[in-house]
């Protein structure tokens, strides 16, 4: 058994499953890139046969990511298998994650399949993936809540079969931390062949134990891989953070004796870009990546960590990212001071004519506000990212007036299909008009179900976030936006929403 613990990121996968959370090809291969400069071990980069737009995804990263494996996920049969180790061809190190359900109820009542089914189909699939790579691995999807017995039978099989690594997620977060990693500890005695894999665990966070049952998994289940997301990221109320895991790991070896390999000062910028990437903020006594989460308000709290630091700290925030001493730019800031900060900010641009046309646009947003921060930098590169010549919609200008008394009122110009189309509307407010203003041309019909706003950084002259939930015909999507004029900043975060409901993609629905 290694002393090294495994740290498999499925931000791409099981992360993008959060409403409104799917990112675009881009957006998908620079946080990849970012994670490989975090030095996880396994980027799960999505699942292959879900859409076209996931295959070239799963393709584009494992072309460019050299120094983590990448990884796809597959259901248990030959199609999708087959996706997954075609997306992954020309990886430096590829793996093959396929899965199916265990439990009684999902045997049942989804698959509609007797164990016996189940079991055959697990051992056909692992056999077929492990003739297409060398790394599988197998899921028994739902497995805190399936028979004992019969999870024994599946796992051992699939082990003959060639599964080097076995994960048993908890997949509707229902597990408690001592009796989950029992479950683990009790599955590991007792399938004769388990020292041939690796076990992994996967849990979500329905109950808010995500962290405590994979550590528990760990320690007392004997679990030497993790399978976790950036900032807990994931459907319902998320997975296991991997920011958690990690410094949980650093930060008490005395107890867990393990090692990781995750290179921690990446963390903090690995956080950001997936939040401002996908418009989830975090909220600010989130541990490890939060905004409070280094910060000390009472007096005698304050006082301990002028006399000494390990009075109130068990970490240091720069182990983490956090520093005082960033570097901010400037309207005088050059291009090659630009260029190294989105560089140290693990931020890559496929060509000089790329950095040319950010570095255009951080000058003009240098022109509006004094000083320029690393949220505002990824911010402007998050926004970028999202918009392709392709869109539908995109933004012009607005002009609003509003006065107390007065109904608010609101004219915006977007382009529409590459054509410039003007909106008027009155609204509540001049947020409210704006929109509306946009949905004289839209016509999208859509229910907005989320407005969030966020100051990027703490002033009033601070760049302002907007996230915008809208729902289709049953389809969630987020669109982000980012301005020091709020109002043009929501207005930027509605279009986004809207590009991305206008371009509709077919998708399969993954192992929770």
């Amino acid at each position: 058994m290694t002393d090294k613990l495994v740290i498999f990121d499925t931000t791409l996968r099981d992360g993008e499953q959060s409403p409104g959370a799917s990112m675009t090809r881009d957006e998908k291969l620079r946080i990849a890139r970012q994670l490989e400069r975090l030095k996880v071990d396994v980027i799960e980069a999505g699942f292959a046969a879900s859409s076209n737009g996931d295959f070239e995804c799963i393709q584009a990263i494992a072309k460019h990511i050299k120094d983590s494996t990448v990884c796809s996920l597959s259901r248990a049969n030959d199609r999708d298998i087959s996706r997954a180790a075609d997306a992954l061809q020309g990886a430096s190190r590829a793996r093959i994650h396929t899965f199916i359900a265990t439990s009684p109820v999902h045997m049942e009542k989804k698959l509609r399949m007797t164990p016996a089914q189940v079991l055959e189909q697990a051992k056909l699939a692992v056999r077929f993936a492990r003739n297409r790579v060398a790394d599988v691995e197998f899921s028994a999807e739902d497995a805190y809540r399936s028979e004992e017995d019969f999870l024994c039978r599946v796992i051992e099989a699939a082990i003959n079969e060639g599964a080097t690594t076995i994960n048993v997620p908890d997949t509707v977060g229902y597990a408690i931390p001592e009796l989950y990693g029992n479950f683990i500890r009790s599955l590991r005695q007792r399938v004769p062949n388990s020292d041939k894999a690796i076990w992994s665990v996967h849990c979500h966070n329905d109950l808010g134990m995500a962290v405590a049952n994979s550590l528990a998994g760990v320690k007392i289940g004997g679990a030497r891989q993790v399978e976790c997301t950036i900032n807990g990221l994931g459907e319902r109320a998320g997975n296991c953070s991997l920011e958690e895991v990690v410094m949980a790991i650093r930060t008490r070896r005395d107890y867990f004796d393990l090692d990781v390999g995750v290179d921690a000062s990446q963390i903090l910028a690995a956080s950001r870009m997936v939040s401002q990437t996908t418009g989830f903020v975090v909220q600010p006594n989130k541990a490890i990546v939060g905004a409070n989460a280094f910060a000390h308000t009472a007096g005698i709290h304050q006082d301990g960590i002028m006399k000494a630091r390990d009075t109130y700290e068990i970490m240091r925030a720069e182990d983490v990212g956090w520093s005082a001493n960033k570097m901010i730019l400037g309207k005088l800031s050059g291009r090659n001071a630009f260029k190294q900060r989105l560089q140290e900010l693990g931020v890559q641009m496929d060509s000089e004519a790329e950095v040319n046309l950010a570095f255009a646009k951080f000058k003009d947003l240098a022109d509006r506000k004094s000083e320029i921060f690393d949220e505002d930098i990824l911010a402007l590169v998050s926004e970028e990212s999202v918009q392709h010549g392709s869109d539908r919609y995109g933004f012009v200008s607005l002009s609003q007036h509003s006065e107390t008394g007065e109904l608010p009122q609101a004219t915006v110009v977007i382009t529409m299909d590459g054509k410039e189309v003007s909106g008027q509307a009155n609204g509540n407010g001049p947020v409210d008009a704006s929109l509306k203003a946009i949905e004289t041309n839209a016509k999208s019909g859509s229910e907005m179900v989320l407005y969030s706003v966020n100051a990027i950084s703490g002033s009033t002259e601070s760049q302002g976030e907007v996230t915008v939930r809208l729902q289709n015909s049953g389809r969630i999507v987020n669109g982000v936006g980012a301005d020091p004029d709020i109002v043009v900043a929501s207005a930027k975060a509605y279009i986004s929403a809207l590009n991305k409901l206008s371009s509709q993609v077919d998708r399969v629905a993954a192992q929770g």
